[in-house]
Formats: C-alpha cells, structure tokens, sequence
C-alpha cells in the first residue's frame, strides 16, 4: 500500500479514480482495495463519501455524463462544424478519460452498473443518436449532407467510426495500432463520405 495521502478525498476525484481502475482493468476490478490503492488511502476513506460500492458506481455515472456532456457543441453551428465538433471532443474526452469509452460503448459494462446509472448513461446515448440525426437532417436539407443515402445509415457510418476512434484512443500507448489517430485528420473522411459533393449525380 503507499503511503497515505494528507489531503481530503472529495466524490469527483473518487469517482475519476474508479473510472481510471474501470478503464485500465474493467469494471470487476473496482473494489474497495483497488480503489484505496489507486487514491493512496486506507480502505475505508472512500466509504465517508459513499455508503457502498453501488453509490460509487452511481457517482462513476454521473460523472461519465458530466465529462462527456461537455463534448456537444453549439446546436447553431452548420451541421458539418457541429459534427466535427462532436467528432473531435468525443474522442478527445475519452482519451483523457478511459474508462468513459468502456462505460458507454461496451453492453457488458452498462449491465453491470447500477439501474439508475445504466438508464442515465442509455440515456446520454439516445441524446447523441438524436443530435447527430438532427445535423444529419438539417446537413441534407442545406445541401451540405447526401440525401441518396438514409440518414439512418449515415448515422451508423457516424458513430460507428467515433466508437471505433475512441476505443483506439482510449487503449493503452502499448497495445494502441501504429495508426494515425488525430480526431480532425479521421473525420475529413468521414465527411468526404457524408459530404452532398459523395453523392454523385443523384441531388
């Protein structure tokens, strides 16, 4: 065990701990000696703030969908600057936070959450969905997004590769592929391929 730290533990930094622990070794290895070793801290201290390991998990939630609430960007931005935005701030947010990509990407994680949390992160998820078919929706009727193609599977093509890029971005520097991971560079292909100027001669 480290030595025991001075300073007082608050919920955000016992809940970002347990996302770490989440995103190194998966979400069975978040217990109470993990976590104690992880914030250098007897076994008991995080039990001040949480009455038990469900209430942590509950708190891992909430704070997944404080994190990545900070990733939607202005809904008055052109649909293709509003999906770039989404693109690049996802992954970058996830990078810095691993566990988050587990949390929300993996069903076998969502089920081993507490209900409440596993509702508010489904949740979260149906909000992406419908900001990312509104842009799409809106990208079309501007002329700036395809039409030939439906905005379902531009969905699908969307938050397919952002999952994709995210996982990548959030494994370990050992185990990441020797693939060129900028967010931007990663959606310019995206938005070739969702692009009106992709659609050939069908308008």
């Amino acid at each position: 065990m480290p030595g025991k730290r001075t300073t007082t533990l608050n919920r955000i930094e016992i809940a970002d701990a347990a996302i770490r622990i989440i995103g190194d070794r998966g979400i069975s290895s978040l217990t109470t000696t993990a976590l104690a070793k992880e914030l250098g801290v007897s076994s008991g201290a995080p039990f001040r703030h949480f009455a038990s390991r469900e209430e942590i998990l509950c708190a891992v939630g909430e704070r997944v969908l404080e994190l990545m609430g900070k990733t939607f960007p202005d809904e008055a931005l052109p649909p293709l600057e509003r999906l770039s935005q989404l693109f690049v701030a996802r992954i970058q947010a996830v990078t810095r936070h691993g566990g988050v990509a587990r949390l929300i990407f993996s069903d076998q994680f969502s089920k081993a959450l507490p209900e409440a949390a596993a509702e508010q992160i489904y949740a979260f998820v149906l909000r992406t969905r419908k900001f990312v078919l509104d842009a799409i929706a809106q990208g079309a009727a501007s002329g700036d997004i395809r039409k030939d193609v439906p905005a379902e599977h531009l969905l699908v093509l969307f938050v397919g590769t952002m999952q994709h890029a995210a996982f990548l971005s959030a494994m370990n520097c050992d185990q990441r592929p020797a693939l060129p991971l900028d967010p931007q560079i990663i959606f310019q292909s995206i938005r070739t391929l969702i692009g009106s100027q992709g659609q050939g001669t069908t308008k």
